[in-house]
């Protein structure tokens, strides 16, 4: 089969070597940089496929064709291998990774767990690689399993889900626009979760015949996670940026027969709402690829409970531009306003400070002011 897979920067070049080895006739295209095939050339040849990320702009010339076109989540189930008796698949636009760590954390048994931060394998937590969350890396974090023996795969994927998942998860309910502004991110995320055996998801969002609903299963209380038949407590549960992925985690083990009670002793993780001292300095981590207007307000509130003598100094901005949305100009400006920091260090995509040299400025300045350190930046850790 003569296959054209576009876009190889967002997992097309993995789509691209598993058609390969599939023994298919295969052309790449970059579509953001002109290198490599051109449009032009690629327009000239036939096909009898083509593969797209459901982000691109459907008024891209090469998809106005003929040829079958399909996502590339839908390429990535139909590549995906030998897969564990259990896969879920974790997608939405806030919380995936924190969900994705929580129902890690309720498997007793041996597991690969792949995420925005680095793919591991359970229950040691050794680490494997760190990659993309694009759906063609579900064939990598697939074959991981399988080279080491593992009995479930829990997948983080952006835009939706592959449909290999035994349990697909939707996160959050909220939508953004994609592909050029022309379609919706959640309804996206609805089409392909449709492709898995059992499907969790948020309130207020629309339901399929035997979809399951967060808040059918648990409630919260307090720092008290309750279900028919247990309970546990965790002060996280306390956190905005932890009870609504804390909450679907104990859902999904419930659907998945696990004991969500392990979830008592989850921590907080690196870059979403993590508290610790550095040289005497209060830091709060919450930068991570999911860092909103929202996010960081939450997380200024909540350092400003653990230690209401000291005044801010905010590391703000967007260091990596996300398929997610983004950290806006406007909402930064706002959320500094609303902050008041005794002192500011932006963080930009275009130049200035990047994150790691902001971060060791705000340490000196937080010496200086007798100040804590929020960390508040949009980025892939």
């Amino acid at each position: 089969m003569k296959v054209l897979v576009l876009d190889t920067i967002h997992g097309g070049t993995i789509l691209a070597e598993a058609l390969l080895r599939n023994g298919d006739d295969v052309d790449a295209l970059d579509v953001y940089r002109g290198v490599g095939l051109t449009p032009e050339e690629a327009a000239s040849r036939q096909y009898d496929l083509v593969t797209s990320p459901v982000h691109l702009d459907p008024a891209y010339p090469l998809l106005n064709t003929k040829t079958p076109v399909i996502s590339h989540h839908e390429m990535t189930r139909r590549l995906a291998g030998p897969l564990p008796k259990t896969v879920i698949e974790v997608t939405g636009a806030r919380g995936k990774t924190t969900v994705s760590f929580a129902i890690a954390s309720l498997f007793t048994t041996k597991g690969v767990l792949h995420t925005s931060r680095g793919t591991y394998v359970y229950p040691d937590g050794t680490f494997l690689w760190k990659k993309s969350i694009t759906p063609a890396s579900v064939l990598l974090a697939a074959g991981g399993a399988k080279t080491h023996h593992a009995e479930w795969l829990v997948a983080e994927v952006s835009a939706g889900v592959t449909g290999i998942g035994t349990l697909g998860v939707l996160t959050s309910p909220d939508d953004y626009p994609i592909a050029a502004g022309k379609k919706s991110a959640l309804a996206a995320k609805l089409e392909s979760l449709a492709k898995c055996t059992t499907v969790l998801v948020p309130k207020g969002v629309p339901l399929k015949a035997g979809w399951h609903v967060i808040d059918d299963l648990v409630s919260v209380e307090g720092d008290v996670l309750s279900w028919n038949g247990g309970s546990f407590r965790n002060p996280l549960l306390t956190l905005a940026g932890y009870r609504d992925p804390l909450k679907c985690a104990a859902a999904a083990g419930l659907l998945l027969g696990l004991d969500p009670g392990r979830l008592a002793g989850f921590a907080a993780i690196e870059g979403r709402m993590q508290y610790y001292i550095e040289d005497g300095v209060p830091f709060l981590d919450n930068a991570n690829s999911g860092t909103t207007k929202a996010t960081t307000l939450a997380a200024a509130a909540y350092l400003r409970n653990l230690v209401p003598d000291k005044e801010i100094v905010l590391v703000i901005g967007e260091e990596h531009k996300a398929v997610c949305e983004g950290f806006l100009d406007d909402a930064i400006r706002q959320t500094i306003e609303d902050i008041s920091p005794v002192q500011t260090i932006a963080v930009s995509k275009t130049g200035g400070l990047n994150f790691a040299d902001a971060r060791v400025r705000a340490l000196s300045l937080a010496k200086e002011h007798n100040a804590a350190v929020l960390l508040a930046v949009k980025t892939w850790r």
